[in-house]
């Protein structure tokens, strides 16, 4: 069984069931526990029925140390000081011999299951690279870090837990959405963690951790599915899961995908179909659920900056998406 785990709140909700689905498409043995952090998303899952997943509440989730600093972080880094304690929660808390925290932004096109036969009895722990195309690779790095917390397994072994427990408490202690000191949210923690941990192994398969910050990397290959290989090398491997960072549906259903260099290919077959599931999902929701309401991003930005890339954006259509 490969246990998953997830968080969100009702602004990402579509982006949770979509993901739910792929697994359910391509997963034949597993089970998601979606910790929902409202009560909106609480309801909506629980009377969803969802047949692979457990739904856990705020109330049911968070402890004293988690309250005690929530005051102190924004929406944001309070998901991110989380993520660790999700992971650690399942693992304490249910009979599961492993777990894999997912960013709900991921949706799956085969078996996640060649990721896990990765894992030996030496490595109990995998972490993804960001794999950074040359273009973005010095600035995001230095902030972001050399792994991306979209993809983490730990298994309900003592040295696997012990990573986990370090992590948890760092992220307790700092976990902001700026850069400092050699940290950045949740992330820049697992820089280190190659070195430092012997049991800590880093996914190989090119079909784990496909996103924009990468995709311009690879070469692509369309058949009954999307194979990704190296643009100088022979070998393909079937993509596993894509990660849809930067997916900003606008309020005139426009889609803003952020700032990398996309191939064409990558639009059509997966941007295109991800959006149109979006939306099919949240005319459901809106069907089923009044209150619901669609997160849409509006034309205009705080600063001028901002807005300057705002207004570039509207002028050029660059990685503007028409689907509706």
């Amino acid at each position: 069984m490969l246990n998953f785990c997830t968080l969100f709140d009702s602004n990402y909700l579509s982006r949770g069931l979509a993901m739910y689905y792929s697994l359910e498409k391509h997963c034949s043995n597993f089970h998601l526990y979606i910790f929902a952090f409202n009560n909106l998303s609480y309801r909506i899952l629980t009377e969803a029925n969802l047949k692979h997943a457990t739904i856990i509440s705020l109330t049911d989730f968070e402890n004293e140390a988690l309250l005690e600093v929530k005051p102190t972080r924004s929406v944001a880094e309070y998901c991110w000081t989380c993520t660790p304690s999700t992971i650690h929660y399942v693992l304490s808390n249910y009979e599961v011999d492993n777990c894999t925290y997912l960013d709900a932004d991921l949706l799956f096109y085969s078996s996640p299951q060649v990721l896990f036969d990765e894992l030996t009895a030496d490595k109990n722990v995998i972490i993804t690279e960001h794999r950074y195309a040359k273009s973005t690779e010095l600035y995001e790095q230095n902030r972001g870090g050399r792994f991306c917390v979209q993809f983490v397994t730990f298994t309900n072994k003592p040295n696997s837990l012990a990573v986990l427990e370090t992590w948890k408490n760092q992220c307790l202690e700092w976990c902001y959405a700026r850069y400092e000191d050699g940290k950045f949210g949740d992330q820049k923690y697992l820089d280190v963690w190659p070195e430092k941990y012997g049991n800590v192994h880093i996914l190989e398969h090119l079909g784990g951790g496909l996103a924009p910050w990468n995709a311009n990397n690879y070469a692509y290959e369309k058949g009954d599915k999307l194979f990704v290989k190296e643009k100088a090398g022979q070998n393909r491997f079937p993509l596993v899961f894509y990660h849809f960072h930067y997916v900003h549906i606008m309020q005139n259903l426009q889609t803003d995908i952020g700032w990398h260099i996309i191939p064409s290919i990558i639009k059509k077959h997966i941007y295109a179909p991800y959006i149109k599931q979006l939306l099919a999902i949240e005319t459901e929701l809106k069907r089923n659920y009044p209150e619901f309401i669609p997160l849409r991003y509006g034309n205009k930005a705080k600063g001028l900056k901002d807005n300057l890339k705002k207004y570039f954006k509207l002028i050029t259509q660059y990685n503007i998406l028409n689907i509706q």
